[in-house]
């Protein structure tokens, strides 16, 4: 315990006393935080896929969950913000973004809702005080601070989703229930305000697995790493922000759009087909490493073999992009419905089972493909002697990187020889 002049006191890194010393405790926090955020920034310079990872797990607003959760936000907001902004300076010195609202909002979302898990913590502190009360068993009369919380709390979310100190007495709420309304909220009005092709990139990022190219071990060793500027250029345009267009292809006569949806596409260069070939690679290799032949697999489903017929397609083509505006997965669902009319036929008459494996631009999966990886994880597991979790993410991770890796290769290309180079 660390004590100053009474009745100000420090208990276990959390400070008790009047606003002007809480103020001064998160101050001094947050400027020990600020010199790990400057180390991030350096690291940012050499290798920014190994420094946003070390952003998002050690610097960003889980650096101060503890203090979040055990001060009350009103006597620590002033602090907080300033840390948010340190948080947002770190994270644009290291991608090369510029983040205007519309990408730093998207930034803030978590993983699973096409963000990079940079949550505003001046934003999110009224959640985590509430869940701290909530989880602590002290909850038997309303205080001033934590009425104040469930004041400010309510101001972010739709009013069908208020909360009450009556019902949180009722129903305690945990951390992640109150967060994960906030981010709800917020990623309904970054949709709200989006055209419709952002609309449909933004249901394709936050689809499940989408993401996971953001949560591999950045291994140069295990083709899990990206080059300085592949990594940025993927950062851009996960944001929806243009890194190739103004211009004509240099590979045909199209033009270029700011969300990369022609350099993803183009059939001329070779990108389309080589984006192709290296992700059934990654999928024919671990058949092979699960004891299954290969992407023709024998005794796949009911005895029967299967053939895997892999797929790449754009949530952006203007044959779906209304579908994909409203409902996630709509360009991979037709694609698959395309694939099943094209193959389905001829690979009964051979005594095959037909299973497209699609996959959007953005990474989200179709239905039949996250089946059929679902069924190759869990023979990886039974393998390996691992979890099927642990398998799942390795899985998904490999591919979600080459998938990326393809993609910003067709737009870095086509950015470069608008450039000259």
């Amino acid at each position: 315990m660390k004590q100053s002049n009474m009745p100000h006191l420090e208990i276990l890194g959390s400070p008790i006393g009047d606003t002007i010393f809480c103020a001064n405790v998160v101050s001094q926090k947050c400027a020990q935080a600020s010199q790990l955020l400057s180390q991030i920034e350096e690291v940012g310079s050499v290798d920014p896929q190994v420094a946003l990872l070390l952003l998002r797990m050690c610097g960003a607003f889980c650096k101060m969950v503890h203090l979040a959760r055990s001060t009350p936000p009103s006597l620590v907001a002033e602090g907080f913000r300033y840390f948010d902004n340190d948080v947002c300076h770190c994270f644009a010195s290291c991608t090369g973004v510029d983040t205007s609202d519309d990408a730093w909002e998207q930034a803030q979302l978590s993983l699973s809702r096409g963000g990079f898990g940079l949550r505003r913590l001046s934003k999110h502190s009224p959640a985590f005080f509430i869940a701290s009360v909530c989880m602590s068993g002290l909850f038997s009369a309303p205080q001033q601070h934590l009425l104040q919380s469930i004041d400010d709390f309510n101001h972010c979310i739709p009013p069908s989703k208020a909360i009450s100190f009556e019902s949180l007495t009722n129903t305690p709420s945990s951390q992640k229930a109150l967060s994960g309304e906030l981010e709800d909220e917020l990623f309904r009005q970054i949709l709200s305000k989006s055209s419709v092709p952002d609309r449909a990139r933004l249901l394709s990022v936050s689809s499940s697995h989408a993401s996971a190219w953001l949560s591999v071990v950045p291994s140069p060793g295990l083709n899990l790493h990206l080059e300085p500027a592949e990594f940025q250029a993927a950062i851009q345009w996960w944001l929806g922000i243009g890194v190739a267009h103004g211009s004509l292809c240099p590979h045909c006569p199209h033009a270029l759009d700011p969300l990369g949806h022609h350099a993803l596409t183009c059939k001329h260069g070779g990108d389309v087909v080589n984006r192709h070939n290296r992700l059934r690679d990654v999928f024919a290799e671990s058949c092979r490493r699960a004891c299954i032949a290969d992407v023709l697999a024998t005794n796949w489903m009911l005895g029967k073999p299967a053939a895997f017929d892999f797929a790449v397609t754009s949530p952006l083509n203007s044959s779906t992009l209304h579908e994909a505006s409203v409902t996630a997965g709509s360009a991979a669902h037709a694609t698959e419905a395309r694939k099943h009319q094209a193959n389905d036929v001829k690979c009964a008459e051979l005594g095959r089972v037909s299973i497209p494996v699609v996959v959007e631009t953005y990474g989200c999966w179709g239905t039949e493909a996250k089946w059929a990886l679902s069924q190759l994880a869990s023979r990886l597991a039974m393998r390996l002697n691992s979890p099927k979790s642990t398998t799942t993410a390795s899985l998904y991770g490999r591919l979600s990187i080459t998938l990326v890796r393809a993609n910003v290769r067709a737009l870095l290309s086509r950015a470069i020889s608008l450039d000259g180079f």
